[in-house]
C-alpha cells in the first residue's frame, strides 16, 4: 500500500433493522428509535428506526480487516460519528493511505475511513492503523 491508495470498499446494499434488534439485545440497549420507527419520528430522526453506532463502526472494521489480512492486523481506530444510518440505508465504508511507516511489528499503514450513506451525509470518519497486510504467495 502506497500513500494515495483507496482501501476496497465495503459495501452495505440495506441497512437490515432485524440486525438492530438482535443488536440492541446483545447491548441491552432499551432506546426504540433502534426499534420502532414511530419512536424515532417522535425524536425528529425520520420515519425508520437509527442503526446503532457499533454496528456503523463494524462495517468499518470489517472493511480494514480485510484491506489489511485480518482482524489481528488492525492495530489501532479513532471514529467520530456525524450523522444517522437508517434501516434501508446504503452504506459504503471506504477509506484512504494517509501514510506508511516501520512501526514495532513491521510496516505500518496510517489511513482515514469513513462510512458514507448512499444520497445522504457521511455517517462516521476517523483514523486506522493497519499492520501491512502480509505478501501474496
Amino acid at each position: 500500500m502506497n500513500v494515495g491508495d483507496a482501501l476496497p470498499e465495503l459495501v452495505v446494499e440495506s441497512v437490515d433493522p432485524e440486525r438492530m434488534k438482535t443488536m440492541a439485545a446483545l447491548l441491552r440497549d432499551p432506546n426504540m428509535i433502534h426499534l420502532e420507527p414511530g419512536e424515532a419520528a417522535r425524536h425528529g430522526l425520520g420515519d425508520r428506526v437509527v442503526n446503532q453506532g457499533p454496528i456503523n463502526m463494524g462495517y468499518v472494521q470489517t472493511m480494514l480487516a480485510r484491506a489489511a489480512g485480518g482482524v489481528d492486523r488492525v492495530r489501532a481506530t479513532s471514529f467520530r460519528f456525524l450523522a444517522n444510518v437508517h434501516a434501508g440505508d446504503r452504506v459504503v465504508a471506504g477509506g484512504t493511505v494517509t501514510a506508511v511507516r516501520q512501526g514495532d511489528g513491521g510496516e505500518e499503514i496510517d489511513c482515514e475511513v469513513w462510512l458514507d450513506v448512499t444520497g445522504g451525509a457521511r455517517a462516521l470518519s476517523g483514523t486506522a492503523t493497519l499492520l501491512a497486510p502480509p505478501p501474496t504467495p
